[in-house]
């Protein structure tokens, strides 16, 4: 069986990153990109790639100062680039990033910029759950944790609300497309709970 692009983007992240919560922030981010290019009849296998590789070069490079050429995510995507992925790839992980000076014009780089954010949120509030399971998070949990100022305070809740509105969609309902796709994969991020 052929390696798929989700398998070399998953080897990439593991080369590129070495923090195991940024891993699991880039695998959730995937979990949900792929579970709505399966929803709209897109290529999933594409979708989940580049959510495994949107942030591969984070670690090294965490750009704070927000630079428009330098740092997150121009180095990954320079390296990416000359490793032969497409501009599809590269735009889409280009634009997640305000500051990036690209556009999101496509629905690939629409809904990684949706779900970016939000994922992690939601893992944030599975993990504040008594049995820090996915499986007890609902929408109406996630709304009440966005209202809380104080937590997951480096979440931007302007960027989850942009983005739904980017995608043309209610925010509850990508809140539980991201939950639905989060549950399918709660042990790998962790998110099994505790039983």
């Amino acid at each position: 069986m052929s390696e798929t692009l989700a398998d070399r983007a998953q080897s990439i992240l593991h080369d590129w990153v070495q923090s195991e919560s940024l891993r699991k922030h880039c695998y959730a981010v995937a979990d949900s990109m792929k579970h709505f290019a399966q929803l709209r009849g897109e290529n999933a296998d594409l979708w989940e790639a580049v959510g495994l590789l949107h942030d591969m070069d984070y670690e090294r490079h965490p750009n704070v100062e927000r630079s428009p050429t330098e740092g997150h995510p121009f180095i990954g995507v320079a390296w990416l680039r000359a490793n032969g992925w497409n501009d599809e790839v590269c735009r889409a992980i280009l634009s997640h990033a305000d500051y990036s000076g690209v556009s999101r014009e496509t629905p690939l780089e629409k809904t990684l910029y949706a779900v970016d954010e939000l994922s992690s949120f939601i893992v944030a509030v599975a993990l504040v759950r008594p049995t820090k399971s996915v499986h007890d998070v609902d929408i109406r949990a996630v709304k009440r944790k966005m209202k809380d100022k104080a937590f997951a305070r480096a979440v931007s809740r302007v960027d989850i609300i942009h983005g739904a509105e980017e995608l043309g969609m209610p925010l509850d309902d990508v809140i539980a497309q991201v939950i639905v796709a989060l549950k399918a994969d709660a042990g790998r991020l962790g998110l099994g709970g505790t039983a």
